[in-house]
C-alpha cells in the first residue's frame, strides 16, 4: 500500500476543502483537460471532523459543481486513489485554514 499526503489552503475553511479535493482529483486525471461545459447543484449532509476534545460539525448544505461528463478519451486515467483516511489527518481553521490528509493510492 502507498499513501500520499495532501495540504491544501483556502481563504475558508471550505474553499480549505474544495481544494484538498482539487488535490486527490490531480492524482486521478489530468485536471487541465477538464473544461467548465456543465454546471451541477448538489445538496449534502454534514459531516463531522474528530478533534482531540471535541467534534467540529461542518455543514455543507449545497455545492455547485462545474465539469464535463468523464471521458477516457479525452481525461487520462492518473494514479487510482483508494480512499481518504483519518490518519494524521490536520484541520486548522484559526488563522489561516489549512487541511493536510493522507490517501491510500
Amino acid at each position: 500500500m502507498y499513501v500520499s499526503r495532501l495540504h491544501s489552503w483556502g481563504d475558508s475553511l471550505e474553499e480549505a476543502f474544495e481544494q484538498c479535493a482539487m488535490a486527490m482529483f490531480g492524482y486521478m486525471t489530468d485536471t487541465e483537460t477538464v473544461e467548465p461545459i456543465d454546471t451541477v447543484e448538489v445538496d449534502a449532509d454534514l459531516f463531522f471532523i474528530p478533534r482531540v476534545r471535541a467534534f467540529n460539525i461542518i455543514m455543507i448544505s449545497h455545492v455547485s459543481q462545474w465539469g464535463e461528463e468523464f471521458s477516457l478519451v479525452k481525461h487520462p486515467q492518473g494514479t487510482e486513489v483508494k480512499a481518504i483516511t483519518y490518519s494524521a489527518m490536520q484541520v486548522h481553521d484559526i488563522d489561516k485554514p489549512e487541511i493536510f490528509a493522507i490517501i491510500d493510492i
